[in-house]
């Protein structure tokens, strides 16, 4: 390591989808800026770890100077880029029995309100899970969480390839035992990004 690594360090790094930013100050108030693929996977695992390996200096076998780093900032536009080119997981949409439809009704808002053909923006998730089960806004529970029905139909989403999952249960956020309950379910049959609603919300 140099001398310039032995003081303190900030880094603030913007990870896209071809480059990522790094830019390293000092505590002395020196700035370095450094420019690196995101993706090189001949060279290294994660461009913003080699990213601040590289403005220290570091030898390849170095371990990283935590001490002397006092934080790192990190923004991306990787998650946008996959929405906006909708190329992200296949995502299942977990709802109550009776919901499937409600996202794609939602409030029925559009631009031209006499328009006599609607065009509808494309949907998030591929396809919908209803499953029984209900509370009230105050969450009294009017049906209980149906396990042994949620187990066989996120099988059944999993055995197609679904991987990830977002559960979105009426008054999830007055009653969270339901999403709880679900979001397990799918964790102990292999789904890997597992969103619920009352989580996501706060």
């Amino acid at each position: 390591m140099t001398d310039s690594a032995r003081h303190e360090w900030q880094f603030w790094i913007d990870r896209g989808g071809t480059f990522t930013d790094v830019l390293g100050y000092r505590s002395d108030g020196k700035v370095i800026v450094h420019k690196l693929l995101s993706e090189d996977s001949a060279c290294y695992n994660d461009a913003a770890i080699q990213g601040i390996r590289d403005v220290l200096e570091l030898k390849e076998n170095d371990e990283l100077p935590h001490d002397l780093i006092s934080c790192i900032k990190m923004g991306t536009t990787v998650a946008t880029n996959a929405l906006l080119e909708r190329k992200g997981e296949r995502t299942l949409l977990v709802v109550n029995d009776g919901f499937a439809d409600a996202l794609r009704i939602a409030y029925q808002n559009r631009p031209d309100i006499f328009a006599r053909h609607i065009i509808l923006p494309e949907l998030l998730y591929e396809n919908v899970l209803e499953l029984s089960c209900r509370v009230t806004a105050n969450g009294g529970v009017l049906k209980d969480f149906d396990h042994s029905a949620a187990r066989a139909q996120l099988q059944s989403a999993y055995d197609q390839g679904f991987r990830s999952c977002a559960i979105v249960f009426m008054h999830g956020y007055a009653y969270p035992l339901h999403e709880f309950e679900c979001a397990k379910l799918a964790q102990s049959i292999g789904f890997t990004q597992i969103s619920i609603s009352h989580q996501v919300s706060l």
